[in-house]
């Protein structure tokens, strides 16, 4: 009989995979987007389970919060004109991405076959704690980190100004 975090951890990982394929397979973004957050509030639910309680609000703060926001952003910004989605295809789309799907799938498959789950050493005290994330984290990939920063600051400046000139050319064409 399966005791409840195991009924909990495959419900979790259930959600993930399957709003994961939900994720990519939808044509309109928002609902992409949806799904996305599901995604992200079952890794969460994930790391809870890791007693990675730290690790798991950061996700819920971060990724579900600002990122999920950043992106959402983004589909206005680039769907205020156009409508939602776009129509256009790219030559060899689909069969490429079948192949690609197709590629990792089976990487992950053989990773997953290869890797014995049968010794686990169990995790250390701290981990998922503050202090453990925050010295890991600016001791060893503090570069990582500020390059990310740097990074998301300079995406959200350029769509700034692609938003600033593609109102300010709107507004010549109506005058």
């Amino acid at each position: 009989m399966p005791t409840l975090n195991q009924i909990i951890f495959w419900f979790f990982a259930f959600t993930a995979v399957a709003s994961g394929i939900v994720m990519i397979t939808r044509q309109k973004p928002m609902q992409s987007a949806i799904a996305f957050l599901v995604t992200l509030l079952s890794l969460a639910g994930l790391y809870l389970l890791l007693d990675a309680q730290f690790v798991a609000i950061l996700q819920i703060i971060i990724y579900a919060g600002a990122i999920l926001v950043l992106i959402l952003f983004v589909i206005m910004l680039l769907h205020s004109h156009s409508g939602e989605g776009s129509t256009s295809k790219v030559p060899l789309q689909r069969p490429v991405a079948i192949l690609l799907s197709l590629i990792l799938f089976g990487g992950s498959i053989y990773l997953f076959a290869s890797t014995d789950f049968g010794v686990a050493s169990t995790p250390p005290s701290d981990m998922g704690t503050a202090q453990n994330v925050g010295h890991t984290l600016f001791d060893k990939f503090i570069l990582p980190f500020e390059v990310a920063s740097i990074l998301l600051l300079t995406g959200l400046i350029g769509a700034v100004v692609l938003a600033k000139r593609e109102r300010e050319d709107s507004s010549n064409d109506a005058h």
